[in-house]
């Protein structure tokens, strides 16, 4: 008898042990359309061929990512894969746009504390971004759809726009607008929407209330995510990764909230309008290429 309840509470403790150990971890596709920014270049016939093909070329790199989510029970990290820079994407002009797009540092947030953290370099300047986690209002549904080897069930809400992304950024189309010749003032042109919805499918299959990005709060890991203009989806799960990263958040930077980065975004983009003032035909914010 004594032999059988050593044999139970070492079975136990195994999968004690093996619970706190565990960790995995997803490799994401994100995909942002630009297709808006496609048509307003058809639109101004100064841009010549050869230089639609480099700016979509070079927006290719800004706006297709890989990203590698590791994660355990209660944290995760999620940052983008590192590639060797194209010749010519090396300015801090397309630095700066990949940054706003989704992309640089790394992005942790903790489930259990509800919190995260993601260091950011803007112009030069190191930000370490330290808030809350949002608090989505997610509606589950029973549809259903298989994603790789899971079955995934759908789960939909509603997020504030942050100031800092720029990956929603939309042409206005106002008559105003329509009557005028095409600029490259994108940010006279353009505006961010206030809400995003979001469409997100999660598994039960893997039972940890996390995914890309900032979006968690299912019962199970979501594996694809659609965001307004950007698709996030997984194309690869490994469960109790032998190669275990460590799972902590980022300490370099001036700290700021969410709310604080957004505003020093938005100065700073301002000012690198003021600054490209004037330089082109039209005066405005230019898109340059090689920055």
């Amino acid at each position: 008898m004594k032999k059988i309840i050593f044999t139970v509470s070492t079975i136990l403790i195994s999968a004690f042990t093996f619970a706190q150990d565990f960790q995995g971890m997803a490799v994401y596709e994100s995909k942002t359309s630009t297709a808006d920014f496609k048509s307003r270049m058809e639109e101004n016939k100064d841009i010549t061929p050869e230089m639609k093909k480099m700016i979509e070329e070079r927006m290719k790199s800004v706006f297709e990512k890989t990203f590698f989510l590791n994660f355990d029970k209660s944290a995760s990290i999620y940052k983008e894969e590192e590639k060797l820079e194209a010749p010519g994407t090396q300015g801090g002009g397309f630095r700066m746009m990949g940054s706003m797009m989704g992309g640089g540092g790394t992005h942790y947030k903790n489930i259990k504390e509800k919190t995260f953290a993601i260091d950011k370099e803007m112009m030069g300047k190191e930000f370490l971004i330290q808030d809350t986690l949002p608090n989505l209002k997610w509606k589950l549904s029973q549809e259903t759809k298989q994603i790789g080897d899971y079955l995934c069930f759908k789960a939909t809400t509603t997020q504030k726009a942050t100031k800092s992304d720029f990956r929603n950024f939309r042409m206005r189309k106002s008559e105003e607008n329509k009557e005028k010749k095409p600029t490259t003032d994108i940010m006279k042109e353009g505006e961010l929407p206030k809400e995003i919805e979001v469409v997100a499918w999660y598994t039960p299959e893997i039972p940890v209330s996390t995914g890309p990005e900032n979006y968690q709060g299912l019962p199970g890991l979501i594996l694809e995510v659609n965001a307004g203009k950007t698709t996030i989806l997984c194309s690869k799960v490994v469960m109790n990764v032998k190669d275990k990263k460590e799972i902590k958040a980022p300490s370099k930077g001036k700290v700021v909230t969410q709310k604080e980065y957004d505003e020093i975004v938005t100065k700073k983009m301002e000012e690198f309008r003021e600054m490209n003032q004037g330089r082109g035909a039209n005066g405005g914010m230019q898109i340059r290429i090689g920055g």
